[in-house]
């Protein structure tokens, strides 16, 4: 089993991360550390360096609050990204949150720091990690214009079938199930009608967690994937396999 986007570079790890990595290895084959900013970005790479063969780093920058950010802040972020290569296996998170931001003209800018991002995915030709929150189809028609990105994973993906099916036209891009299936009716109903060829597995850690009491982390992808199975009625080494199968592909692990 796999967790394909997880953050156990945030601080709510910072007291117990070997903990938390040791739980994860014994029964997760890899997990993917996503960053979220220039500083996560860095984080990630370490985490990546002292866990080898194991944590496997994505570089992003996340969208809820990118338009409040400087061009020289993008900047300095992308520039990290082009010179670091050969070092992440995914570009992202990276997107857009129209949940989170409302006003017009933020969304525009939202927009804008996106497609930058894309462009250089296209460009360098990198496996693409979205964040999309009420716009997933905006979001869809923004990517399937770019050729050269191999890969496109809807992460925590939350949005309608009829979104969903479009995204299934393309054999290439990929929307990956969290831990909220496990009580997210939304979610559920949308399991139940994505063939599992097209999923991959998250925790999306520290968040998502089954409880306000309770911190998410990797380890617990396995309830995920379990209820994946549950209504799919699929046994869970299949589910497990499957999407196995395909981020080890997204990602080139």
């Amino acid at each position: 089993m796999i967790d394909s986007h997880c953050h156990i570079d945030f601080e709510e790890f910072d007291t117990d991360r070997d903990d938390v990595i040791k739980r994860a290895q014994e029964v997760l084959e890899a997990v993917v550390d996503s960053g979220t900013s220039y500083d996560s970005n860095q984080m990630v790479l370490e985490l990546s360096a002292k866990y080898p063969n194991f944590i496997y780093p994505s570089f992003g920058y996340h969208p809820v609050a990118s338009h409040t950010k400087t061009d020289e802040e993008i900047k300095l972020a992308q520039n990290f990204l082009i010179e670091h290569l050969d070092e992440y296996v995914a570009l992202g998170e990276v997107g857009m949150d129209y949940y989170y931001v409302r006003d017009k003209s933020f969304r525009e800018r939202q927009g804008k720091i996106f497609t930058s991002f894309v462009e250089i995915a296209n460009e360098y030709k990198k496996p693409l990690l979205i964040h999309a929150r009420n716009c997933d189809n905006k979001v869809l028609n923004i990517i399937k214009e770019y050729d050269n990105i191999p890969y496109v994973v809807f992460h925590c993906y939350s949005g309608s079938l009829k979104t969903a099916k479009k995204i299934m036209k393309y054999d290439n891009y990929f929307m990956s199930f969290s831990t909220m299936v496990c009580y997210s009716k939304q979610h559920q109903e949308l399991v139940k009608n994505i063939p599992v060829e097209f999923m991959l597995t998250e925790t999306d850690s520290p968040y998502l967690a089954l409880s306000r009491e309770e911190r998410n982390e990797p380890a617990f992808v396995m309830r995920g994937a379990r209820k994946i199975a549950e209504l799919k009625e699929l046994s869970l080494e299949y589910v497990n396999e499957i999407t196995s199968y395909n981020a080890k592909k997204v990602f080139d692990i």
